[in-house]
């Protein structure tokens, strides 16, 4: 079931200026009975001024006659208070990490420069006042200013960074280019070649410790400067 808008401001309206019972009052604003009985006796934690649900469109006064005419009577509400959705401007930011936005830009100013500043905007939450301030040095603050993972001050998601980093990548031509495997070849053999020179030369050891070959012994002595 909706809930009015402010349910204890309307509880307490309700309270002041019907004869509803708590229980009627309870269901209707989402509220515990004893949250209800503790307004109208005034023991609830913060004084509340009252909220009027007829003139806010949240009741009618015939709701209220048959909900003061039969007790057992749930009130129902008019309409459920409209949601407000955004769909444009920045990223919001809750004000606690506000805060941390000018050490966010400057670590994506300092690792990736490739990213646009409105990119930035976007990712942060900010504007670009800002974000050319700091890329000048200009902000008020930069004496105290540290750059800081946007991510791990929870300011993005690491998605959404990866997303900007490729997407600043491309516009840049800067993509990382396909491998060049035209010289695999060549390596291989050059390993295969060194693998078997380490192996000859561990033979020529052996073989010199024996006394088996006056060559191998002079291979190995030349391997192993330890030994001259």
């Amino acid at each position: 079931m909706a809930q009015p808008l402010m349910p204890h401001a309307t509880a307490s309206w309700l309270v002041d200026n019907t004869s509803l019972s708590f229980s009627q009052i309870a269901d209707f604003c989402g509220l515990h009975v004893l949250e209800v009985q503790a307004i109208a006796d005034d023991t609830a934690a913060t004084k509340l001024t009252g909220r009027d649900p007829v003139r806010a469109h949240e009741l009618t006064q015939d709701e209220i006659e048959k909900g003061q005419a039969n007790p057992d009577y749930r009130l129902q509400i008019s309409k459920g208070p409209e949601q407000v959705r955004r769909t444009k401007g920045p990223r919001y930011t809750p004000v606690s990490k506000r805060q941390d936005k000018p050490d966010g830009i400057a670590w994506i100013i300092r690792n990736h420069p490739e990213i646009s500043d409105g990119a930035i905007s976007n990712l942060i939450g900010t504007t670009r006042t800002t974000i050319a301030a700091i890329r000048d040095r200009s902000h008020w603050n930069i004496a105290n200013i540290t750059p800081k993972d946007p991510v791990t001050l929870g300011l993005t998601s690491q998605r959404e960074l990866d997303a900007a980093v490729a997407k600043a990548a491309k516009a840049a031509g800067t993509e990382a280019q396909p491998t060049d495997t035209r010289l695999e070849g060549d390596r291989e053999a050059l390993i295969a070649q060194l693998q078997a020179e380490r192996t000859q030369s561990s033979r020529d050891a052996d073989a010199a410790a024996h006394g088996d070959d006056p060559a191998a012994q002079a291979r190995a002595l030349f391997d192993d400067p330890f030994r001259r």
